[in-house]
Order: structure tokens, then C-alpha cells, then sequence
């Protein structure tokens, strides 16, 4: 069994939509003209597991601690996050340090809101490029992430080998062995196509390494893509019900045997191990071997609003310690994260080999933000939109992205 992964949440936008804010108080800096006391550290998030909380409670305060700071944490639910951050940006309230999705940097960003990390002399030296894009706005570094988060292809090791099938590499491949291994109420494989992030964010690894973009939703490589999404469920070898299944469902249904694969996450990794599912990772099958996997990055980035210098300088501290290699390793190991540092992530391969296709994925991963900027959500939903009608029958996938296209310039 694969050496397991201790303390992760089941779905990444449980863990990938929290946001935190870290309020770092110095002295004579008060709020609404009251004082603050200078040695206690504000933190708001929206961590529901308790053995996470305590996590990353845990390292905040050593953080913290080195510049005799402490931590008061208040918590905000998830839906209500980013309009509290849009909110308090207008009225220049935001706290000292921010932790947010990473898709949403650059609407953060767009307020004028937050500060370059070069002020603090942080920089993406050394950060996998596609962290660097995520935490960039108009050319300018706002924000690091610690780790992320992707998908990859987990498949059931007993199945494949009652089959004697290896893992497929290819979407021929991944066709092929999920015909082989469709039999009675086991599917070939589960996804998650639900009308919201999470389902474009399953598709995406399929649409870039077809060489479609989310700025041309109607293009040829797109709509190939597309057919090949919902050639799965036309074919039976998935089920119709992706359409309803988030990523927690999907593991559901890997675990319960009735799914032979699933696209998902490493967060589903401690929830195999407890289950005592003899599963293995690849990398997400790409049309063609030559051609890499481009997965989604997710998880929380690092960003420092426009207070006052001292406090920024303060927030500054405590995300450097944050950005450290070996806070990077225990925040990844908590988390089931990868390490945002290239050299860090290679050390995490080697410690933790479950993790090792996740961390061979991040080299080639994308931000999603990264063409689209602040216009990504409207786009990501449109192209959710898109998947549902055409898998559930209700249009052809060239009539749904060329629908999604129109809608998402409408709304962008």
C-alpha cells in the first residue's frame, strides 16, 4: 500500500476554496482608531476538519512565534469569503495577510488592493512556473502559494490485474481499459461533471492537453475534447450520473467498487488507505504519449494587502517562514499538497511515492487564471454549462461550447 497520506480534507474546494486571513498586529497600528495589541496574530478561515484547524493552527503560530506574535483564529464560512474580501478591500479593511483560492487572486488584484511580494523581497525564484502565474496579476507577483493541489488518474491495482491490463497512458487507452473493466454495476471509470468548478475543473486536463484554450471555446480541439468527456458516459463505460457527482461522490464510488478508476485528487489518497483500497496513481492519459498532462493547479495563495508598512512588513515575515522548504514539506504532508518549490517537491516525491505523479503533473500545470484573468469564473461556469447539456443529451458539444463561448464573452 502506498504510504499514506495523514490529515486531508475529501474534496479540494473544501480545502482549495478556504480562504485565510491572517490580521498581524503591530504596535500603535489600530483599526477604527483603537489600539492593537502588537503581539497577537488575527486569523480567519474556513478549515472544517478539526485535525487540519489544528495543522495549520500549528504552524501559523511557529511562524508567528519567531517574531513573538500569537494567533487568535475566527472562522467565516467559504461562500461567504470572497464577498467579505470585496467588501473590505472597498473599504480598506482587509486584514495583513490573506490567504485566497488561487482563481481568484486576480480579482483581488483588480481592486488595487493588494501589494507586489517584490517589496518584501519574495519572488518566484525557484516556485514551478505555473504557481508564479497564479499568483501573478498584470505581470506583477501579489501572491505564493506554500503547495498545491491537482488531479490524476487513480486506478484499482486488483481489477487492473485481474484484467491484465496496465495503467492506460493514452485516451485510447483509458477507453479501452474502461470497456475491459465495465462489467455488472462496476463502471470503468468516474469523473465529476457537475454544473459548477469542480466539473469544469475535471475537464480542463482533457481540453489543454487536446491543445484547446478557455479563450476559444469553439474551436476544433475544444469540441474533440468535449467528445471524447461525453464519449465516456455514451459509451457506458461511465455513468450517466456524473453529471450530479462532485469529487467526494467520486471517491464514493471507487471505494464502494462500483467505479474500476476515477479522476480525483491526492486529498482522496487517506481516505483509500483507510478504506484499504489497493489503488494505484499515473499521471492523467493525454491523447497521444508524447504529449504531457496539463492539469489545473489548486489550493490557497498567499497575498498581502495595503495596510501600513509595518503591518505589511509583518505579514511579510510570517508568509516567508509559511514559504520556508521545510514548512512547505509539513504544510504538503498535511495537506496532501505539492510543494510549490521545485527543490522542495522533488524531496517530497521521494518521502511520500503516492505523491510522486501529483508532483511530476505540477511541472506542466497551468494556472487557470493565466489567460483569462478575472474573467475566469464566468468562463469556468460557462464551460460547466457546456458539459452538462452535452453530456445529458441535450445538445451536441459543438452547439454547447459555441453557446458557452457567447455566454462567457457576455459575462466577461
Amino acid at each position: 500500500m502506498p504510504t499514506r497520506v495523514r490529515g486531508l480534507y475529501r474534496g479540494p474546494f473544501r480545502l482549495a476554496a478556504v480562504a485565510l486571513a491572517v490580521a498581524l498586529v503591530a504596535a500603535g497600528c489600530g483599526g477604527g482608531g483603537r489600539s492593537r495589541d502588537p503581539n497577537v496574530v488575527v486569523e480567519l478561515d474556513h478549515y472544517t476538519s478539526a485535525a487540519a484547524s489544528r495543522q495549520f493552527d500549528a504552524l501559523l503560530e511557529r511562524c508567528a512565534g519567531r517574531f513573538d506574535l500569537r494567533v487568535q483564529r475566527q472562522n467565516v464560512p467559504v461562500d461567504q469569503l470572497m464577498p467579505k474580501v470585496l467588501r473590505d478591500a472597498t473599504a480598506h479593511s482587509l486584514p495583513d495577510l490573506l490567504f485566497v483560492d488561487n482563481p481568484d487572486l486576480q480579482t483581488v488584484a483588480k481592486t488595487g488592493a493588494l501589494t507586489e511580494l517584490s517589496l518584501y523581497g519574495l519572488d518566484g525564484r525557484g516556485y514551478f512556473p505555473g504557481i508564479v502565474e497564479a499568483g501573478s496579476y498584470r505581470g506583477k507577483l501579489y501572491g505564493l502559494a506554500p503547495g498545491v493541489n491537482g488531479l490524476a488518474l487513480i486506478y484499482n491495482r486488483t481489477l487492473f490485474e485481474r484484467a491484465g491490463l496496465e495503467p492506460p497512458e493514452t485516451w485510447r487507452e483509458l477507453e479501452r481499459a474502461a470497456e475491459e473493466l465495465t462489467r455488472g454495476s462496476t463502471h470503468g471509470i468516474a469523473f465529476s461533471a457537475i454544473a459548477s468548478e469542480e466539473g469544469t475543473w475535471q475537464f480542463e486536463p482533457f481540453l489543454w492537453s487536446n491543445g484547446g484554450e478557455l479563450t476559444d471555446l469553439r474551436s476544433p480541439r475544444a469540441v474533440e475534447a468535449l467528445k471524447f468527456w461525453s464519449g465516456l458516459v455514451d459509451s457506458g463505460v461511465a455513468s450517466r450520473s456524473v453529471v450530479n457527482w462532485n469529487q467526494n461522490d467520486v471517491t464514493d464510488r471507487f471505494v464502494s467498487g462500483h467505479a474500476a478508476m476515477m479522476i480525483n485528487g491526492s486529498w482522496t489518497l487517506s481516505t483509500l488507505d483507510e478504506e484499504g483500497v489497493n489503488y494505484g496513481v499515473v499521471p492523467i492519459p493525454t491523447p497521444s504519449r508524447d504529449i504531457a498532462p496539463q492539469v489545473p493547479l489548486g489550493g490557497e495563495i498567499g497575498v498581502i494587502p495595503e495596510t501600513t508598512p509595518r503591518r505589511q512588513a509583518d505579514a511579510a515575515r510570517v508568509l516567508g517562514c509559511m514559504l520556508e522548504k521545510e514548512t512547505m514539506l509539513e504544510w504538503s504532508t498535511q495537506h496532501a499538497y505539492v510543494p510549490a518549490r521545485v527543490e522542495a517537491a522533488a524531496q517530497y516525491a521521494e518521502d511520500v511515492p503516492a505523491m510522486r505523479p501529483f508532483v511530476e503533473e505540477v511541472a506542466t500545470g497551468r494556472a487557470r487564471t493565466a489567460e483569462l484573468g478575472p474573467r475566469y469564473r464566468a468562463v469556468s461556469q460557462a464551460l460547466a454549462d457546456a458539459i452538462q447539456a452535452t453530456i445529458a443529451g441535450a445538445t451536441s458539444p459543438e452547439k454547447a461550447l459555441e453557446r458557452a463561448a457567447r455566454v462567457a464573452g457576455s459575462e466577461g
